[in-house]
């Protein structure tokens, strides 16, 4: 990179934002603090969390997404001009569409209202999921979220703004499921983009199992 003078897009500082949870829906545990729900494959926990993005006539949209924490593939994502609980419905049953979330599986986020309302509650419960939120006032707890977006914006917007939500869907398309899953490369998974490291880790488990059945043959 320094022979052809090219220098690395990084991300700004990563700055601690709050969400508001002033709302009466109640909130839920945080079960990535508890030992026993230690994510150790894909499928198992998914962390979810919203965005602002600007437009060019003043106004904003909002990006929401659900990422494998273990893999951390973007499995669903969603862009909205009204940043309401039907926002992140969508952009979960993007995700869970696409099947790779195993029952049982945390799905965890911050105390926004979106997360605690009656009808994303619902989801979760009809399809088996298990509810974790982090502590209040603790953004740490959803750092990888956090991360994702901090990345995110400084990849694609680098300080600009979109011309339309139609716009920002379509460069938004365009980097998660173009680049991000299939071509970034990330040092905690080996320097594998999310999908290379979901195809090695297929391959381990298969080879698992046939040398666990080879044992008793």
């Amino acid at each position: 990179m320094k022979k052809q003078s090219l220098t690395a897009i990084s991300p700004k500082r990563f700055t601690p934002r709050t969400t508001d949870s002033r709302h009466d829906f109640g909130f839920s545990p945080n079960l990535l603090r508890d030992p026993v729900n230690e994510v150790v494959g894909n499928g198992l926990c998914l962390v979810g969390d919203i965005t602002y993005l600007p437009l060019q006539n003043g106004k904003w949209c909002y990006l929401a997404t659900f990422q494998d924490k273990f893999t951390r593939r973007i499995l669903g994502w969603q862009v909205s001009m009204r940043m309401t609980a039907q926002l992140v419905i969508d952009a979960f049953n993007r995700a869970r569409r696409r099947g790779l979330i195993k029952r049982g599986a945390i799905i965890h986020t911050d105390r926004g209202s979106q997360y605690a309302s009656a009808e994303y509650r619902r989801l979760l419960y009809i399809y088996g999921f298990r509810q974790s939120m982090s502590g209040k006032g603790n953004c740490y707890d959803n750092a990888q979220a956090e991360s994702f977006f901090s990345r995110f914006k400084a990849e694609l917007i680098e300080g600009g703004i979109f011309e339309s939500v139609e716009q920002a869907r379509s460069e938004i398309f365009s980097y998660i499921e173009g680049y991000y899953n299939r071509i970034r490369r990330h040092s905690g998974l080996g320097y594998l983009s999310p999908l290379e490291f979901e195809k090695q880790l297929k391959i381990k488990n298969q080879r698992s199992r046939k040398s666990f059945v080879s044992c008793f043959s």
